[in-house]
């Protein structure tokens, strides 16, 4: 809009200069191509006029309405598969890994048993020999089991050796002696020994030891004033001269019911 006003000021002010030049100057005389066509030339060209003030740019119209969307164009056809071109040339064969293990191959067939050689054939079966002598080990057998029939023995000195008066087991070649209960060893090997001794109620204690030679192997002790029952075992190694027995300290009963008893026998001869 500012555009078109500054215009039509423009061609306003170019008609009026022209109106202006036209009536100060006069009509001049025209005789074709003579002077008087120069003079009019010269007298009708003025100076320029001076260029008017470019107007203000107008406002920014409003935006038009979106157009519509165009529809989608058809899909192409797919083209065909071309053809498959030529195998290539094989490569050469890869260096051999390192270390590498293969699989196990499989099991060959079993081959044909072998001829027997001269050698190799069966012996005649031998005769049956005659029935062996089990050899005499008599005197290998040691055992014993002594016991009391006194009703009871008291002694205050822990030195006293326990005696017996009976033997329920005593195999040959076994010494043992019954007035001092002390076995001595003949066989050298291993042997096991237990002892079961009685106090009467009424006696304040009983103090039993089983011995080797003179060291102290196993022992049992009982306080009190009724009657108590006590036992021991131990397994020994002895050699030949060896002696086990018993001592005791304070009152031991004995019976007809053996309440009180020594055993001993060899298990493993040397």
């Amino acid at each position: 809009m500012y555009i078109c006003v500054a215009v039509l000021s423009i061609a306003l002010l170019l008609g009026n200069s022209v109106k202006l030049r036209a009536s100060v100057t006069g009509p001049v005389p025209s005789d074709g191509d003579g002077p008087a066509s120069q003079v009019c030339q010269q007298c009708c060209r003025g100076p320029a006029a001076i260029p008017g003030i470019p107007g203000l740019p107008g406002p920014v119209g409003p935006m038009g309405s979106y157009g519509q969307p165009g529809s989608k164009g058809d899909a192409g056809q797919q083209g065909e598969i071309g053809p498959i071109g030529p195998m290539g040339e094989r490569g050469a064969p890869g260096n051999p890994g390192d270390d590498g293990i293969g699989l196990p191959g499989k099991v060959g067939p079993r081959g044909t048993p072998g001829l027997v050689g001269a050698t190799g054939q069966t012996g005649v079966k031998g005769q049956k020999g005659e029935p062996g002598e089990a050899p005499d080990d008599s005197n290998q057998r040691v055992a014993f089991t002594v016991t009391r029939s006194s009703l009871s023995d008291v002694s205050t000195d822990i030195n006293t050796r326990l005696p017996f008066q009976q033997t329920a087991t005593l195999l040959p070649g076994t010494s043992f002696d019954l007035e001092t209960g002390t076995f001595t060893c003949n066989v050298l090997g291993t042997y096991v020994f237990m002892f079961s001794a009685c106090k009467y109620s009424g006696s304040s204690e009983l103090w039993v030891q089983l011995r080797k030679n003179d060291d102290v192997v196993v022992s049992g002790y009982s306080t009190g004033s009724h009657y108590e029952s006590m036992s021991r075992s131990a397994v020994l190694v002895l050699q030949q001269g060896d002696t086990v027995y018993l001592i005791m300290r304070g009152r031991v009963g004995g019976c007809s019911s053996h309440d009180t008893s020594f055993s001993g026998f060899l298990i493993y001869p040397e």
